[in-house]
């Protein structure tokens, strides 16, 4: 990372704006005679960049120890770049409430300026509403009750909501000051004003100095963690834990809490923090592997990675009480500024029950409600073995039995929770299970390591931490790093190989079993990062169906890069067409890949009579590999799929490309399209370029209007075909936040 330093300097030489670039995406801009220091674009693990970079530092004053740090926020024009969420304010805003002392009474840096959020009206608007949710959930005993909770219980959370909240729910806008950028300069403090440049840009102003900042990431670039994770090649076992996170929102050098389960060979997810997609790269899991995630609630570390999943070509299982969902829902849907429903458009949802045995095809499951600021659920998973169940429970997050005892009162129509309620909890958290992870963060909303002293459970791992363990806490339990597993119940079979039968039958439903058997007797190799599979400029002998794993795929001429998943075919072109490859293919993480001779994959081919069909399509796939759109994380039976019903249209120069009926989406194949709003230019579209997502993603859409300005061809692809795609829907998504906005900014 090149780092970028912009001053400006006052006539005796002080320091009058300072900017400085933290990682991709993410300025700091310091204005010290006004007191104002602005963090420009937040995405996950913000504010662990800033501490990072020294930009975060401890301070004393009046035998008060504290942290500095920003105190205004700039979003991005757009709430998702690349896939993942641009303005994640929640723990920046709480850095400063909290770690810095804004909030706090008494505090020496409670002076009575509030945190500023700075940005277009519908992002500022949009924070708001989702820091509101952060900070509560669900807002009200009526919101809890609608998701199935009787009313006696939907007291009692609410009452211990009201005694979290210190008796007062507080709307977002008595905590924090907003400034709208529209047109003109805007004022922020001291002199200091803003204006939008352009899409995503911004200029600073401070007695006749200026320092731009551009919160637009580059075609390369992705938002990237704050640490370094090595690589590790993982077991699938029959019933295990892999710890993949011991850390909290401030730690620097670990990902947030979270643990992945396997059961039978296929993967879990418990919780999505910051960038899960790093973590399972690093583990040789491709979200295509995903089988289902249980959800906690809905704080960003155990949230933000939700887009990661929704990068997925099916929809991934969502595990969670419908109590959880709902906050989780309506925290996305605030933050996106979509309707709630859309949530069914990338996860496949199952509601659990509360305090009983949920089962998941052999993997039971109980969700206990976990006293939170928000809607909380810890988990205990087991499945049966010789000698009995084998168990585990993730408690996270949780609250220490000192906080809660406080919370005790014999009033009911006080905030905070009975005897009765508090000696619940108290059990539930010390029940005996072969293996238990739990959250000792401290303070007045995380769990503490000396409650579990006397605990009988063999095995007690803690984390959600940011310091490192005490001499007590050591003796209590474990410690994970990055990546540890601990094997419940050993696997006496190669998942890989199930794997491999799903993956052939599903791209080759007809086949006969003899030849798919033929085809799995191929080896299996193993991959290490870096490796190249194919170079390009060969005519490969062999092909690779990934069985796990990510691979990445370059085509330095046309500047294209894709990442292939599980379940993608590497080099099945260049083997059907006889042509060299133009692409190299390397393996982005360790991978397991069944390697079949070329020779052998066409006589299957032939013998079961798909050779002209997967002849005639094979330029269309080739096509949809080169796009953004389908090139990346869609398997290779999707993407034959698509590429069989797509339909070609030839267009003169400046001939309207009208709305089809039914709807579908318009892919350039040649040519250029100008695509406008009111018109305003949005964009020129060549090749691979899409438009008309507004009628896949919408029931009553405004259609921009797309003109070419030469001849074209142009792909057209039913919203039928596409509308159970998650990873397609949310670029689809991304794509129509970025064009609504882009006029707006032109004119500005």
């Amino acid at each position: 990372m090149v780092y970028t330093y912009y001053k400006e300097y006052c006539e005796d030489g002080v320091i009058r704006m300072e900017k400085i670039e933290v990682t991709s995406g993410v300025y700091y801009v310091e204005i010290p005679e006004a007191n104002l220091y602005v963090l420009c674009g937040c995405p996950a693990d913000s504010v662990k960049h800033l501490m990072k970079r020294g930009l975060i530092v401890s301070k004393e004053k009046n035998g008060v120890t504290f942290e500095t740090g920003p105190n205004a926020i700039l979003l991005s024009d757009v709430p998702v770049q690349k896939g993942s969420f641009s303005n994640l304010a929640e723990f920046p805003v709480l850095q400063m409430f909290y770690r810095q002392g804004i909030l706090l009474p008494n505090h020496p840096n409670n002076t009575g300026i509030k945190p500023m959020l700075i940005g277009t009206e519908d992002q500022v608007n949009a924070q708001s509403q989702y820091i509101y949710r952060g900070n509560y959930g669900l807002k009200s005993m009526e919101e809890i009750h609608k998701t199935g909770v009787p009313d006696d219980c939907a007291q009692d959370m609410f009452r211990l909501k009201l005694k979290f909240a210190f008796d007062n729910i507080r709307e977002t806008e008595e905590l924090i000051d907003f400034r709208i950028v529209r047109e003109d300069p805007v004022e922020l403090r001291g002199g200091v004003t803003i204006r939008r440049t352009a899409f995503n840009v911004y200029e600073f102003s401070y007695k006749d100095e200026t320092v731009p900042v551009d919160l637009n990431l580059a075609p390369n670039q992705k938002y990237e963690p704050s640490y370094n994770l090595g690589f590790h090649e993982i077991r699938r076992e029959y019933f295990s834990v892999i710890h993949i996170g011991e850390g909290d929102g401030w730690d620097t050098n670990r990902p947030c809490m979270g643990s992945i389960l396997t059961y039978q060979g296929k993967i879990y997810l418990l919780d999505a923090g910051p960038n899960i997609l790093y973590s399972l790269t690093a583990l040789g899991i491709s979200v295509n592997e995903i089988e289902g995630i249980f959800h906690s609630h809905v704080h960003d570390d155990h949230f933000a990675g939700l887009t990661t999943l929704v990068r997925s070509d099916h929809k991934i299982k969502y595990y969670a009480p419908k109590l959880v969902r709902v906050s989780v829902m309506k925290k996305l849907s605030a933050l996106m500024s979509i309707k709630e429903e859309r949530f069914e458009r990338y996860f496949k949802i199952f509601d659990l029950k509360f305090n009983r045995w949920n089962s998941i095809k052999g993997l039971e499951v109980m969700p206990v409600f976990s006293p939170h600021p928000v809607e909380t659920s810890i988990f205990f998973f087991r499945t049966l073995w010789g000698g009995g169940y084998k168990t585990y429970a993730h408690l996270a997050d949780i609250v220490s039995l000192d906080v809660l005892k406080g919370m005790i009162t014999d009033d009911p129509k006080k905030s905070g929770v009975s005897q009765e309620f508090y000696d619940n909890v108290k059990k539930i958290y010390f029940t005996p299970v072969d293996i238990k992870k739990i959250d000792i963060g401290g303070g007045l909303i995380h769990g503490k390591a000396e409650d579990f002293v006397n605990d009988t459970s063999p095995k007690i791992v803690l984390s959600h931490t940011s310091v490192p363990l005490t001499d007590s806490q050591k003796e209590i339990g474990a410690n994970a790093t990055f990546g540890m597993e601990d094997v419940l119940i050993p696997a006496q079979q190669d998942y890989s190989m199930r794997s491999a039968f799903y993956h052939l039958r599903s791209y080759f439903p007809k086949a006969s079993m003899h030849d798919l058997h033929m085809l799995m007797n191929c080896p299996v190799v193993s991959h290490n990062i870096g490796s190249i599979i194919i170079k390009r400029g060969i005519v490969n002998k062999d092909i690779f169906l990934l069985l796990s794993g990510v691979v990445e795929f370059i085509d330095a001429e046309t500047d294209i890069r894709n990442m292939l998943s599980a379940g993608s075919i590497v080099g099945e072109l260049s083997a059907l067409s006889g042509e060299k490859t133009t692409r190299t293919y390397r393996a982005a993480s360790y991978i397991r890949a069944l390697k079949i001779p070329s020779d052998l994959y066409i006589s299957f081919i032939k013998r079961n009579y798909l050779y002209d069909t997967i002849r005639r399509v094979l330029e269309n796939r080739r096509f949809l590999q080169n796009t953004w759109l389908f090139g990346e994380m869609v398997s290779c039976p999707i993407q034959n799929e698509i590429a069989g019903i797509m339909t070609r249209k030839s267009y003169a120069a400046d001939e309207p490309v009208k709305p089809e009926d039914p709807p579908a989406l318009f892919i350039v194949e040649q040519g250029k399209i100008n695509l406008s709003s009111g018109g305003s230019l949005v964009a020129e579209l060549h090749s691979g370029d899409f438009f008309g997502e507004e009628t896949i993603l919408f029931d009553e859409p405004e259609m921009l209007t797309a003109v070419p300005s030469s001849d074209a061809k142009i792909f057209l692809i039913p919203k039928e075909d596409i509308d159970e795609i998650p990873t397609v829907q949310w670029k689809l998504l991304e794509t129509s936040k970025r064009r609504k906005i882009a006029p707006r900014a032109r004119n500005a």
